[in-house]
């Protein structure tokens, strides 16, 4: 048994399918295939299930790439020990982030980021929070920013920023003309939202709640751009997060942008989260500092 074909093995468990997945690790299928099958001899189990349209694992393959991937893992921080203690601010670093955060928040830091460590290879992957914690835990990424509460005793949790809501109305809504709000004053609203998934459904579903509001029934947004061109057609009203009303993004026209007021205004709390085990501590705490220190405005509604 070698490192190339536990590889191998836990790529096809990605891909479940030779070919991608022989794709995928810059080999032959039939070089894939036949490793596949060396290892099956040597363990003297079947790892998979081939069926003509695609590949499953038998219940020991399961476990077997499970304890694989977290050998690779391991494997990696080695390598990335060994990198960083000749150069602790070097290498390659995958950052995942979720999507209703990632193309609003990442102008702001990519360039600072790329100035403060201008010898990292930073390697962004934009997915909802269940995945990019999925991967962060199983070492396909180095760290993830999400939005808080998340429990999991593996991970380390760093506090970023405080982003608040505002409420997007068509101009022509009658919420539209208060200067600010209260969240009292969205009793019986029906709202926008997004679909399943996100974690900014769960949030906008808990002001929702202590508002006295409620969905808007029928629809659910894959994107926070649906959202507010749906508000723009006039559909209804929706919660967006502060930096999705920032430039270097482009409002939707009439759309009005209406914050909250309160002592407890809605908002989200953004975290950055990785592995306690990692080697990369050092990195990973500057790059907080670079995302804790955004342009003072960008955070007021």
């Amino acid at each position: 048994m070698n490192l190339r074909d536990l590889h191998y093995l836990v790529a096809l468990a990605e891909y479940r399918h030779f070919g991608r997945a022989a794709k995928a690790c810059f080999v032959s299928q039939p070089t894939l295939s036949t490793q596949i099958r060396k290892l099956e001899d040597e363990l003297g189990v079947a790892l998979v299930e081939r069926t003509p349209r695609k590949v499953l694992l038998t219940e020991v393959g399961r476990e077997i790439v499970t304890r694989a991937r977290a050998a690779l893992n391991e494997v990696e921080q080695i390598r990335g020990l060994a990198h960083r203690s000749l150069d602790p601010e070097s290498g390659t670093l995958r950052l995942g982030i979720i999507p209703t955060l990632a193309p609003y928040l990442l102008p702001h830091v990519v360039p600072s980021i790329h100035q403060r460590f201008p010898r990292l290879e930073l390697l962004l992957v934009e997915e909802k929070t269940e995945e990019v914690l999925r991967r962060l835990r199983e070492g396909r990424l180095d760290a993830c920013v999400v939005a808080l509460p998340i429990h999991d005793d593996s991970l380390h949790a760093e506090f970023l920023f405080e982003e608040p809501f505002v409420l997007a109305a068509p101009q022509d809504h009658p919420l539209a003309k208060h200067p600010a709000l209260r969240l009292n004053e969205l009793v019986g609203q029906s709202l926008l939202l997004l679909e399943d998934g996100h974690c900014l459904r769960d949030q906008a579903l808990e002001v929702c709640h202590l508002a006295g509001a409620g969905e808007k029934n029928d629809f659910r947004a894959t994107s926070l751009e649906t959202l507010r061109q749906m508000v723009a057609a006039s559909v209804g009203i929706t919660l967006l997060p502060v930096l999705a009303s920032k430039p270097p993004v482009v409002q939707a026209p009439n759309v009005q942008l209406i914050p909250f007021q309160g002592k407890h205004p809605p908002s989200r709390r953004i975290a950055m989260l990785w592995r306690k085990s990692t080697a990369a501590h050092t990195v990973l705490r500057g790059l907080v500092d670079v995302f804790r220190h955004l342009p003072a405005d960008l955070l007021t509604p």
